[in-house]
């Protein structure tokens, strides 16, 4: 098994700069300069206006092909290091995992050219009715509705893709990426249940995955010196069993670790993987869902594609008899995964995380 090369361990101190004021929507759009004259980079991880601190930690990193090799001795030891860091991190970089580069660039840059379109257009999408599958947004800062920090578009991939009509050629490109996509998550829902000491289908059955609800949030972020805020996406978890992400620049996501933010690097042509809220209550706590958010820490505009892989909407999600005992009671409250994305008024395509309502 390969791992990631470690990375120095620091901690960044530094003051944050002086933003300049941004306008609204339109500011997401523009082909921004790389970084404005007279001002000083800099990698924020905290809301505090003083002062910021981020480590530099080692991502564990899976190879995809390890989990599935004919050799029995490296499949076992590839199977094993899974065990161990879904247990102990809850996330890594996933390689090797036969999804060509070129099928990702294609879709980041549809992305990217989906939030070049105009307001017009994207408000095709604006959610009207709680029948949309596709939903066109803006978040802004908290407590300032003229700073939009974020732009979003969200779509439910599985069980049946709707597709954007606009840009030309863009939901092609997405159909392919999340098939190929969901194809990979899936081998490793397999390969985790292996991990767990079960047949490789359990996880699958459980959550009855040839009819799981997926949701992908497609966001652009604009580059730190274009924001009044250092928080891009506040600290959060994620509903689902795995996420995977691609982005295309470096940067910008921080995951809590130990206690402490990490910020996440990401080998070329990598996907990042976490744990998901419903692998936790299955699990009973033994594989976490981890907490993450977003850094506006770029110089240039970050596009990122997360994607939320969920049970069908009508799995009764519940710890496991496989993993209670006397020593280890049920930790959450069982729940319908519908009621679950819906538990904060919330439709199914925003599900957020209730796992603050759910653990007991």
């Amino acid at each position: 098994m390969q791992t990631s090369p470690v990375l120095s361990r620091f901690s960044l101190s530094v003051q944050l700069p002086n933003f300049p004021m941004a306008g609204t929507a339109s500011l997401l759009t523009q082909n921004f300069p790389s970084q404005p004259a007279n001002t000083k980079s800099f990698v924020p991880t905290d809301s505090s206006p003083e002062a910021i601190t981020a480590f530099d930690d080692e991502i564990p990193t899976i190879d995809y092909q390890l989990l599935f090799a004919d050799d029995h001795d490296l499949r076992s030891k590839a199977l094993a290091e899974l065990g161990k860091i879904c247990e102990e991190y809850g996330f890594f970089n996933l390689v090797n995992h036969g999804i060509p580069e070129s099928v990702m660039e294609r879709a980041l840059k549809g992305v990217s050219d989906f939030f070049y379109l105009t307001d017009e257009e994207k408000k095709e999408y604006e959610r009207k009715d709680s029948t949309d599958r596709i939903r066109w947004g803006l978040g802004f800062s908290p407590g300032d509705y003229q700073m939009v920090k974020r732009e979003y578009l969200k779509v439910i991939p599985h069980p049946k893709f709707q597709r954007p009509t606009k840009p030309p050629g863009f939901g092609d490109a997405l159909e392919d990426y999340y098939k190929r996509d969901r194809e990979v998550i899936l081998n490793l829902a397999r390969a985790v249940s292996k991990t767990l000491g079960y047949e490789e289908s359990y996880i699958e059955k459980v959550f009855n995955l040839e009819q799981g609800s997926d949701v992908s949030a497609m966001n652009v972020y604009p580059p730190w010196f274009q924001s009044t805020t250092p928080i891009g996406l506040p600290a959060h978890f994620d509903p689902g069993y795995l996420v995977s992400l691609i982005q295309n620049v470096n940067g910008g996501l921080q995951i809590l670790h130990k206690g402490r933010w990490v910020n996440v690097h990401m080998p070329p042509n990598a996907i990042f993987i976490n744990n998901g809220d419903h692998l936790e209550i299955l699990t009973n706590g033994k594989y976490k869902s981890p907490m993450h958010r977003v850094i506006l820490n770029n110089k240039v505009r970050r596009v990122s594609v997360p994607t939320v892989h969920g049970p069908s909407l009508d799995t009764f999600v519940t710890p496991a008899a496989e993993f209670v005992d006397e020593f280890h009671p049920p930790a959450y409250k069982a729940m319908i995964y519908k009621d679950t994305l819906e538990a904060n008024d919330y439709h199914e395509v925003d599900g957020k995380s209730c796992m603050a309502q759910l653990r007991l």
